[in-house]
């Protein structure tokens, strides 16, 4: 019955997401608010990661990849890889990242041979952006030494400006030897070096790997809230007041994309050891934007 329910509630979502975006000036109204008393939301963009098969690639219209050991900054250690890839030390049979037929995106860590990683992230870039709302992901996270899951924002003005003028916004971060603990933080020109972030911990021994739980933002211009589970539970709030001196605030200059990944080792997390478990998996419910109820504010797709 749970399991009937739970795609019953998807099959709708879907379809209420279809009539907004399919060239309708009508919006899906919902009842999600930060305050109760607040006008409802308009959800404007989901994904509710639905497929028929046990293994469907990603939306093409939502998502493409960051692929390849780039160590992306971080010095992570993992070859990101995209659905169906071939490319050593990808393989098309052990997937990194597909849909399944349980209603959920899978991301998934591997270590093929001794020393070497594989996972996968996605993006909406060029395909999806917004600017401001309401942004949010249902995920249950990996545990374990050197992996690092994550669900983040970066300007879609990064192939002009670069990073970090493009600005980055981190609604989920974590590292698996520190499960129970999510980062929100906030990355732009001139507060790169000393990150600008708040933990949120979750009470008693709960683990974020045990559960599903929501991560989200609550984006206009000059502030962004963070929040876990929902919209009400605001853990963290920045404006331009909360950037060091001579810092810039990048988060009213336009849209953003969006990105979840799952990467192993790096600068954060630190490598894998003889505890670490292969493979591990960050498996997301669904992703969804709302308009602000304000109309002045609202969202912005392409």
């Amino acid at each position: 019955m749970v399991k009937q329910f739970r795609r019953l509630r998807r099959v709708l979502t879907c379809m209420l997401v279809a009539a907004f975006s399919v060239g309708t000036t009508s919006a899906v109204s919902t009842n999600n608010s930060a305050n109760g008393n607040a006008p409802q939301e308009k959800l404007i963009w989901s994904d509710e990661f639905t497929a028929t098969a046990p293994h469907s690639a990603p939306n093409p219209a939502n998502w493409t990849y960051d692929v390849g050991a780039k160590s992306w900054g971080n010095k992570e250690l993992e070859f990101y890889c995209s659905y169906n890839s071939t490319t050593g030390p990808c393989d098309a049979k052990s997937p990194n990242v597909y849909v399944g037929n349980d209603g959920y995106l899978h991301i998934i860590a591997r270590r093929p041979t001794p020393g070497t990683y594989t996972s996968a992230r996605i993006k909406t870039q060029g395909l999806q952006s917004f600017q401001y709302g309401r942004i949010e992901a249902r995920i249950k996270m990996p545990a374990g030494q050197g992996f690092w899951p994550a669900f983040w924002t970066l300007g879609s003005n990064i192939t002009s400006v670069e990073w970090p003028a493009c600005g980055e916004m981190d609604i989920m971060e974590s590292v698996g030897q520190i499960p129970s603990t999510n980062v929100g933080s906030i990355h732009g020109p001139g507060f790169t070096g000393t990150r600008i972030g708040a933990e949120y911990k979750l009470p008693g021994n709960a683990k974020f790997a045990d559960a599903f739980h929501t991560f989200g933002i609550l984006w206009s211009p000059g502030k962004i809230q963070y929040y876990v589970d929902s919209p009400a539970n605001v853990y963290v709030t920045y404006t331009p007041a909360s950037l060091p001196h001579g810092a810039v605030w990048p988060f009213d200059t336009g849209k953003v994309f969006l990105i979840l990944n799952l990467a192993v080792g790096g600068y954060w997390p630190g490598s894998p050891d003889a505890t670490s478990v292969f493979p591990q998996e960050m498996l997301v419910d669904y992703v969804r934007v709302y308009a602000a109820p304000d109309a002045s504010l609202a969202a912005a797709r392409d």
